[in-house]
């Protein structure tokens, strides 16, 4: 518990400290820490010491995870977001394959604790450089730092920019380059507190927050169904894990086929499906039906907690970006703490957990719906940028959005229509000229379109081709 709540601290602080000092001095700060507390968990000499010392090791490993996860993200075009995101969660998933092994092989927890901080201090040694971990040059465009984010960019691209045989491509980048130095500006900080004079963004955050706790707070519900089937010590480890890559694979091939809100509100029916069906018929279903259950409520509980830091990841706006996703991944480690929660008072109330999660479960499935949806699209870089988004029909083709996905309903022209009584009778269809809306005529319009009618007529007639 003491390291898990420590991982959810760490996501809320750290988080905005990614936001005011950069993802860079963030992972590199936090990676040292973490090293200097982890060799003083391996000497821990008390119990409280070593409970203090897990919670600031879980908080300093949460803010690495954090700011490595967003700075990858924003070096990223739309197109391949979520592909090397998904993939990168196959790396962190085998570490946690091969922990199992390690602690086989060490047969002492202090011994595995000191293997795990010398791997963390050869990260930082190799990946404490800035030309290997640059800071993210969206991050300081945002921030109205350009000189910053002029040299990272020239670092980046430099090689191509400087060559003789360089492109179009390449001269008119180095022409926007040098356009970033322009403005001499202070660099401008954001808070996470200015969402609560927004709208849409601290809605989609609290959307987005709960379906992350009820991914991760429901999968002790499926575990439970499990636990008579799974006698070995580490095999609910390895079910877990590889569920979790499982569903990495899956959110690569539907992503495809369908966009993020769509592939969210599958998984959470899913979820919520395999839930009340074990809730309502599990003592009268075989045993193979309630492991299937179990193991697709597993598998569709980690999709939705997966996608829904990847899909906050992508609505939220570059300036606040890393306390909005610190936020949703602390709910999502709270979901978490209810698994020793549970274990400590031996399963006692499992069976009000369970109804708890799966009403959430239902509940959910109708705050996805209030969604924007991100596929393809440009992360958003202020708050005006992510207050704009708006909730687009659900199974529109994402190759017919327009970069503006708020598609209003009329036209603008019909908002100032003031309908009387005679119109109301009127049939409204549709315009094949414009593709709009026709306004229902007036009884002018009405009396000049039938003296042309007429017009027309008489000089039909007269001529001999009566119309």
């Amino acid at each position: 518990m003491s390291y898990l709540l420590g991982w959810s601290l760490g996501c809320v602080t750290l988080g905005s400290a990614c936001d005011r000092f950069g993802r860079r001095a963030v992972f590199v700060t936090s990676l040292a820490l973490a090293a200097v507390l982890g060799s003083g968990v391996t000497l821990a000499i008390s119990y409280p010491m070593l409970l203090s010392l897990r919670l600031l090791y879980g908080a300093t490993l949460a803010g690495a995870f954090l700011s490595l996860y967003v700075a990858r993200l924003e070096l990223c075009d739309p197109d391949h977001r979520l592909l090397f995101s998904m993939v990168a969660g196959l790396f962190f998933d085998a570490g946690e394959i091969l922990l199992p092994g390690l602690a086989a092989v060490c047969q002492d927890w202090r011994l595995l604790q000191g293997l795990v901080t010398l791997i963390l201090g050869l990260v930082l040694f190799f990946w404490g450089f800035p030309s290997m971990f640059p800071e993210s040059p969206r991050w300081l465009v945002a921030t109205q730092q350009p000189g910053r984010a002029k040299e990272i960019l020239w670092h980046l691209t430099g090689a191509n920019l400087k060559s003789e045989d360089s492109t179009p491509e390449s001269a008119t980048l180095a022409v926007e380059l040098d356009g970033l130095s322009e403005g001499k500006a202070l660099p401008q900080y954001h808070s996470i507190f200015e969402v609560f004079s927004t709208q849409l963004i601290w809605r989609n955050i609290l959307i987005l927050a709960f379906t992350t706790l009820l991914g991760n707070g429901i999968q002790y519900s499926f575990t439970q169904n499990l636990a008579p089937y799974l006698p070995h010590f580490y095999l609910p480890c390895f079910l877990l894990t590889g569920l979790e890559a499982a569903a990495s694979l899956l959110l690569i091939l539907m992503a495809l086929c369908c966009g993020r809100r769509a592939s969210l509100l599958l998984w959470t029916v899913l979820t919520s499906l395999a839930s009340l069906l074990l809730l309502s018929l599990g003592q009268y279903l075989p045993i193979w039906m309630v492991v299937f259950l179990s193991g697709l409520g597993l598998l569709a509980s980690q999709a939705m907690s997966v996608l829904s830091v990847f899909f906050a990841s992508e609505i939220l706006p570059t300036t606040i970006r890393g306390a909005g996703l610190g936020l949703i991944m602390a709910a999502g480690f709270l979901g978490h703490v209810a698994t020793p929660i549970m274990s400590i008072s031996n399963t006692r109330g499992f069976f009000l957990h369970h109804v708890v999660f799966a009403s959430f479960a239902v509940l959910s499935m109708l705050c996805i719906l209030l969604l924007p949806e991100s596929r393809a699209r440009n992360l958003p870089e202020s708050l005006e940028d992510a207050e704009g988004q708006r909730s687009s029909p659900l199974f529109r083709p994402c190759w017919h959005q327009p970069q503006d996905h708020h598609v209003p309903l009329l036209l603008p022209s019909c908002k100032q229509t003031h309908y009387g009584q005679q119109q109301y009778s009127c049939p409204v269809v549709p315009s094949q000229r414009t593709g709009g809306l026709w306004h229902p005529p007036t009884r002018a319009h009405l009396a000049i379109e039938f003296q042309a009618t007429q017009e027309s007529r008489h000089a039909g007639t007269a001529g001999g081709h009566p119309q």
